[in-house]
């Protein structure tokens, strides 16, 4: 008999890429890890890994077992998705992945409804990249994340994970207020009612790799200019001092000026493009009570957002 938490092990090798990155995800040691597979090669009868330099290499037999180790395991969550929804009380910690205008914006009012409707729920938060966090969901590092879609760049899709729509928001251009006229983004007698008004003024922008920074460089391009892109940040706190003090232009999505007052001149797109939030779990795991209280209390708040209401 093939024992679970081994088949387990290599499919996190699979995913993972090295002995010691599932170690420090399964908070095992390097050597422990390489022990328990020597073990389930043994159980198996075939070879399951080879040294490829420092790295090792999945055998065939062993991207056999992987593929039943995913159904297995999604067997066994639908099993504990089932048995929490026979009981009366909802219960339960879900780990949560949130990219950092929705923590701003969703969080505070979906933790503080989370509490008062379901207090013997614990969310654990942590703020993570859209691409990264989806991938980490889908390998059971998180229970649910809420990601985002620019448009014409599609999120990367993974066959365990559902997908549902939170909310939309506008994606502006943001330019220093008519106070700051004078200053590098904002050059006396200017005009700033474009795109196109932008070419020659500094940007600030996310790190490479990031949809938004892809999105904004291809939105730039379109209009017919290179961004001189002075400034990278993943901090859109940061992004916003930077453009308020004169110092940079930006493409904002609206959801970042949620609970505090817009400091920056605001100009519509071409277009008028709009951002998707969405929300991600495994589809074994989705119907677990926990996870459909925190899906609920997360649309509640954007929809609440979106209205210009008080989140709940």
């Amino acid at each position: 008999m093939l024992d679970v938490r081994r088949l387990r092990l290599l499919r996190e090798l699979k995913i993972r890429g090295t002995l010691a990155e599932v170690a420090q995800a399964l908070a095992y040691t390097p050597s422990a890890v390489s022990q328990q597979l020597a073990l389930l090669e043994k159980e198996a009868g075939v070879e399951l890994l080879r040294k490829s330099g420092r790295r090792v290499l999945l055998t065939a037999q062993a991207e056999i077992l992987v593929a039943h180790t995913a159904e297995i395991l999604e067997s066994l969550e639908r099993a504990e998705a089932d048995l929490a929804s026979s009981l009366t009380t909802v219960t339960g910690t879900v780990r949560l992945a949130v990219f950092q205008s929705a923590a701003l914006a969703l969080l505070p009012g979906t933790l503080s409804a989370m509490a008062r409707e379901y207090p013997e729920v614990r969310i654990e938060m942590t703020q993570r990249e859209p691409e990264t966090a989806l991938h980490e969901t889908w390998a059971r590092d998180f229970d649910l994340v809420v990601a985002e879609q620019y448009p014409g760049h599609a999120a990367p899709r993974h066959p365990e994970l559902d997908r549902i729509t939170l909310t939309t928001d506008a994606i502006r251009l943001a330019v220093p207020p008519p106070s700051q006229e004078g200053s590098p983004a904002r050059p006396a007698g200017a005009v700033l009612a474009s795109l196109e008004d932008t070419a020659d003024l500094p940007w600030v922008m996310e790190p490479r790799g990031a949809a938004s920074r892809h999105w904004a460089e291809q939105a730039c391009r379109q209009a017919g200019f290179e961004p001189d892109v002075r400034y990278e940040t993943a901090d859109l706190q940061a992004q916003i001092r930077l453009i308020e003090s004169g110092n940079a232009v930006a493409l904002m999505p609206d959801l970042v000026w949620t609970g505090r007052e817009k400091t920056v001149t605001l100009l519509d797109l071409p277009g008028l493009p709009r951002r998707t939030v969405f929300t991600s779990a495994r589809r074994a795991s989705r119907r677990r009570p926990a996870i459909v209280a925190c899906r609920g209390m997360l649309a509640s708040t954007a929809e609440a957002v979106a209205n210009g209401a008080d989140t709940p």
